[in-house]
Order: C-alpha cells, then structure tokens, then sequence
C-alpha cells in the first residue's frame, strides 16, 4: 500500500510515498491535472497514513472508504479522458464534524447527533465538491465545538502532532491535527472563538478566518436541528499547509447563501498592494489586559522583525481600542451565540434578551468604525492568536474551571479569547501562519488582520510573512 512498503507509481513517472502527503494541496492538484499521481493512490496514501499515524492524534473520527475510491475512480477517468477539471479535482479531503456532509456520520461532537446522518452537503461542502475535491472523512472537535481543546465522550482526544501529552486546541483541533500531519489535501473549519485560527497556530498550519458573511455557514452543527440560521460571530474558514492553498479555497467556499443567489455577487477586491514595501503594518503584540507567555512573544516579536527587515513599513501601532475592553464586549455577544447549544435555564441565561444584544450591537458597531478608520493608515495589524503556547490535556469540569498559568500567573482558560475576539467580534478578515518555534519546541502562530472584505490583502502579507519565518514544517510524528 502506497506509504507502506512498496512504493506505487502515478500516471507519471512520480513514486509514491510519504512526503507527497505533506505536500499543499495546491502541488497535488497540480499533480493530478499533470497526472503525475492520480486521485486514487493519493486517496490509499492518506488511508494508509490514518491507518499508521491516526492512534496517535486521534484527529479522524469518521471514514468513508468505499464512497471515497469510488469518486476517486470516477476523477481519475475524467482526468484520463481529458474532462474539464475544478481547481480541486481529485483531491481526498476531510471535514471538520460539526459541518453536515451527506450521507456521512456528522455530529457535532455531542452523544445527540451520533448516530446523524445528514441528507444535504452544507453549502461550503456542494461548493468543494463542485470544484473536484472528495470528501473521504471527518475529523473531531470537542461536544458542540465548545472548547478550546478537542475532545468529546465518542471519540476521546485529540492531541497535539508536536507534543502528544498537549492540546490540539480547539475547536477544529482535529482539522488541524489533520492537516498537520498529513492525513488530508486539506481542512474546512469553524471559527466563533478562535477556532480556526487557535488550533492552526497550535498545529503548526496556516488558516483563514474570513470576513463575517462571505461564507455560508450553514449546516453548522451547534445543536439538534442545527445548520438552518447562521450564528453570530461565526465563520467557516479554510486550514492548509500553504497560505496559496487558503486563497484557493477562500474562492471556492465564497459567496451568497442559496436564497441570497438571485441578485447577490460577492467580488473581493485584490490586495492592497503587490510589493511588501508598500505595506504599511501596525503591531500589536502584547498587552496587560492578556499579557502574552515570554516565549510566545519573543517569537511574534522576531516575525515583525523579520517583515521589516525584508522592506515593509513595521511600526508599534494599533486602533485606539482596548484590549480589556473588546475582550468584554466579544463575551457579551458570543454567549447568546452559543446559548442555542445548551438548554433549559443556562440556555435562558446565556441568551439573555434581544434589546441587551441590540445594545452591545451599537457598541460593536462603534468599534468597527474605529477599526475602518485605521486601516485608511494602516494596511494590516500583526497580533498573537493566544496568550499561551500549547498546554497540556485538562479535561476537568468545563472551560470556566480550567486555568492555564502564563509567565508564572495562573489565568482562567476562559479569559483567554481576548486576541481572536478582538478580530472576531468585529467582523474582520485574519490568516493564522507559523510564525515559528518556542524554545519549548511548540510552534507559535500569528495573526494578519485586515480590512473587512478586503481578505485577500491579509492573505497576501500572511504569505509573504510565511516565506520568512519558514511556514508549515512537519511535526515528528507526520514523519512516522
């Protein structure tokens, strides 16, 4: 079996083996128009891959093989017999287990929905599909993606590819795992909190939050008879090993709901600028409001360096916000968000009343005002993703009870969002990439955040960053 013993060769001249696993997913669909490898053994490769590597991160909770080989068959065929081909054709991917996918077990992580199988893709899933990419498998999240770690009472625990005793975060930590590891082209998340973003810098791997609304989010799985309404805050966004690969796949996902369709267009505008000179970007890489773990920082720190050096404009600088601030605002809004996953009274509670969202409505409104305003200076903003680096497993109780300990102060977990909600609560554009390495060994990931609907000039910058801090490596036990 390819990646096993005997290497296997493509439609070319290529052998197959391990290393093409880790390949963007952008090079594989090369490979597969060039047929240098078909659809087929790039799909036995990553089975082969999850056979051998999975036990240990627990990333993949759900297969489709003999659905899988058989779309794998078919694009092989049309590949032979010279058939147009989508950006994605033939690629073997997996989704995240909160997004419904037909005919495929799609849980949400939550014991309600395991025995769930959905009738209807979600629309970011028939938009994948559409462009060529196979859906083989499902990857884990914690129950109703409600953690910043990833586990839950079916499929146990995820773990982290660079440490195994640690998190993957959440709450697409198996998504990540996933990519990290090489067991998939590439990932589709959600992000509320942070999750696709925390688990990406905590993998070691690239992702994008998008602008609010520019991807449907339907088919969310936040609770029994999820997916028909679209949540606040909330974002599904691509994980990759490349940011070129996020490009690709924000093109593909991107658009109006179904209903919408009729009169609506969505036309991003390129980036800002073509030459990293021309950028001008703000830092913002620590704060008392969530001050950031000393090891963490000092790699942030030689990421901007790195920028400036290579001939953009890098000076400290950031909207006229606070940090503590935003940080309580994000938590008054995300709670009604997620309310609708729990029930009765704490349901009650969490949601609170329309006029106090309507309220802290106005209030985000003013902030993005501010936000829009700097931007006309400044073109992105350089900002960690989380205080702390990777921590160990804890499962105890909920993520209120949980504490982490940053730089000798012991923090609640659940006073760790400040830096995803400063950009989720307003709307905003951010690409998570490998900013590098803590002496510890765990890999640190920083955000590039833009203009709302301007996405593509944080992945532009995010790329470029990317060449210079070294991107995507893969963990040691991607290589077992």
């Amino acid at each position: 079996m390819p990646g096993g013993g005997v290497p296997a060769v493509g439609f070319g001249a290529v052998t197959i083996d391990d290393s093409i696993a880790l390949l963007p997913a952008g090079r594989l669909a090369q490979m597969i128009r060039d047929r240098q490898v078909s659809s087929r053994e790039l799909l036995e490769l990553f089975l082969s891959r999850i056979e051998r590597i999975n036990p240990a991160v627990n990333a993949v909770v759900t297969l489709d093989t003999e659905g899988a080989r058989d779309a794998a068959g078919a694009a092989d065929d049309a590949t032979a017999a010279g058939a147009p081909l989508g950006p994605l054709h033939g690629l073997p991917i997996t989704i995240k287990d909160a997004i419904e996918v037909a005919g495929l077990r799609s849980t949400g992580g939550a014991t309600e929905l395991a025995t769930h199988v959905p009738a209807h893709d979600a629309p970011v899933v028939d938009r994948l599909r559409r462009a060529g990419a196979i859906v083989f498998g499902k990857t884990n999240v914690p129950r109703w993606s409600g953690d910043i770690q990833t586990f839950n009472d079916m499929f146990g625990t995820t773990s982290n590819p660079w440490d195994l005793e640690r998190t993957p975060g959440g709450s697409s930590g198996g998504a990540a795992a996933a990519v990290a590891t090489g067991l998939t082209s590439f990932e589709i998340g959600t992000d509320i909190g942070g999750s696709v973003r925390i688990p990406s810098s905590y993998c070691g791997v690239c992702g994008h939050k998008p602008s609010y609304g520019i991807v449907s989010q339907r088919g969310y799985l936040d609770r029994v008879g999820g997916g028909v309404i679209d949540a606040d805050i909330n974002v599904f966004g691509p994980i990759a090993r490349s940011v070129d690969d996020l490009g690709v796949l924000l093109d593909t996902v991107a658009g109006p709901d179904v209903e919408l369709a009729t009169a609506w267009r969505l036309t991003l505008p390129p980036p800002r600028h073509t030459d990293l000179r021309d950028y001008r970007v703000g830092t913002w890489l620590d704060d008392p409001a969530c001050s950031v773990d000393s090891e963490a920082g000092a790699v942030l720190q030689g990421a901007a360096d790195a920028l400036a050096k290579a001939g953009a404009q890098v000076s400290e600088a950031r909207p006229p916000i606070e940090l503590g601030q935003v940080e309580r605002l994000f938590s008054s809004l995300i709670l009604p968000a997620v309310s609708v996953s729990f029930q009765g009274k704490t349901a009650e509670t969490l949601g609170g009343n329309h006029r106090a969202w309507l309220d802290r409505h106005y209030d985000r409104m003013l902030l993005r005002r501010l936000w829009s305003a700097w931007f006309e200076d400044y073109d992105v903003l350089l900002c960690p993703v989380m205080p702390m680096l990777p921590f160990r497993h804890d499962h105890h109780g909920t993520i209120n009870d949980r504490s982490v300990v940053i730089n000798g102060e012991t923090r609640p977990q659940s006073r760790t969002f400040a830096w995803t909600g400063l950009v989720g609560v307003a709307y905003l554009p951010s690409t998570c990439v490998p900013a590098g390495f803590a002496p510890s060994g765990l890999p640190v990931g920083i955000q590039v955040v833009g203009p709302y609907l301007e996405d593509r000039t944080p992945l532009f910058l995010a790329a470029r960053l990317a060449e210079l801090t070294g991107g995507y490596v893969p963990p040691p036990v991607a290589m077992g």
